[in-house]
């Protein structure tokens, strides 16, 4: 068996990212002395590295599969398969102003700028995206036509539009207004560094999550696809696992049907006779959205409920590879 080589991500994402990890794969060693961390499965060959390179490299086929946000696929233009969305990770991207502003839309603000001839000056970590989504507003569109907004990096300048600039942030790009830019383009979880900086949204752009990915060259490899396979599995178990609840419920057997009918939350339940006469167990997993509903009906007709936490339900009849080969 090949080894597969996965790169998992450094920074904001790192901490919820390894925990998903640790559920899927029982150890991870290593971690916090190197780059280089161990997975219990030693066909899997794992480095830490920045989210945003890992779509381009697994793109390029210097790993098999990665962990990265679905934005900085976008930024990258990453011909990658995207195979689970892992549900960490949520942020929102956002164009966001200083409160003093009185723009409430960001087709308001690039009309003003251009009508009195001033210099929009973006800062933004997202280039292209940036680039991309400032350029089809309509205000763009009426005042500079097909043009590339400028985008001005230490080492790089493109763009023909000098009227819209868009300035490379290296990190706390919430801190840039008003002094060096007017506006900024961001990620964040709930605004509350923004309303920090005196900042307001004006424009949400997308909402991204981390995914899993794969290089669509290493799915067409059948002993890889195999071990990938085994790991969309293993990470789809801890995904499903956190939105459900294991309970095992003992009831009389005069309330047993009721309990059961009254249930809808409950599917395949298994039920089981109890030692004790008159007693049956029954054993079922249920989304954890529905446990609050169902808890009066159960306080009513059941007796000893233990809930449970799964720290998997793997989805083994779902996952099928076979269509990238």
């Amino acid at each position: 068996m090949p080894t597969v080589k996965f790169a998992v991500p450094k920074g904001s994402i790192e901490e919820v990212t390894f925990k998903l990890l640790e559920q899927a794969y029982q150890t991870v060693s290593g971690r916090g002395r190197t780059y280089r961390v161990k997975l219990s499965d030693p066909e899997i060959e794992t480095k830490i590295l920045r989210p945003q390179e890992i779509p381009t490299y697994v793109q390029e086929g210097f790993y098999d599969v990665g962990i990265t946000g679905r934005d900085w696929i976008k930024e990258a233009k990453a011909d990658v398969e995207v195979l689970l969305d892992l549900e960490i990770g949520r942020v929102n991207q956002v164009i966001a102003i200083p409160n003093s502003f009185p723009y409430d839309s960001l087709d308001a603000l690039i009309d003003d700028f251009a009508k009195k001839k001033k210099t929009l000056r973006f800062s933004a970590e997202y280039l292209t995206t940036t680039s991309a989504y400032i350029k089809a507003t309509k205000a763009y569109k009426k005042h500079y036509g097909d043009s590339d907004p400028t985008i001005i990096t230490p080492w790089l300048r493109v763009g023909d539009n000098k009227k819209v600039e868009i300035f490379l942030s290296f990190g706390a790009t919430e801190a840039k207004p008003p002094e060096d830019v007017d506006a900024i383009f961001d990620i964040t979880e709930t605004g509350t560094t923004l309303a920090q900086n005196n900042l307001k949204i004006i424009d949400t752009v997308a909402t991204s999550t981390a995914v899993f990915v794969a290089n669509k060259k290493s799915l067409k490899d059948a002993a890889k696809r195999e071990k990938i396979a085994d790991m969309v599995a293993l990470l789809k178990g801890v995904v499903e696992g956190r939105k459900k609840l294991h309970l095992f419920v003992n009831v009389r057997k005069e309330n047993l049907d009721k309990l059961l009918k009254s249930l809808p939350a409950l599917k395949r339940p298994t039920v089981s006779p109890l030692s004790e006469e008159g007693w049956f167990g029954v054993n079922t997993v249920i989304d954890k959205r529905e446990f609050i509903k169902i808890v009066p009906k159960m306080r009513k007709l059941a007796q000893g409920i233990v809930v449970l936490e799964p720290r998997q339900i793997l989805p083994l009849d779902e996952v099928n590879l076979d269509g990238y080969s």
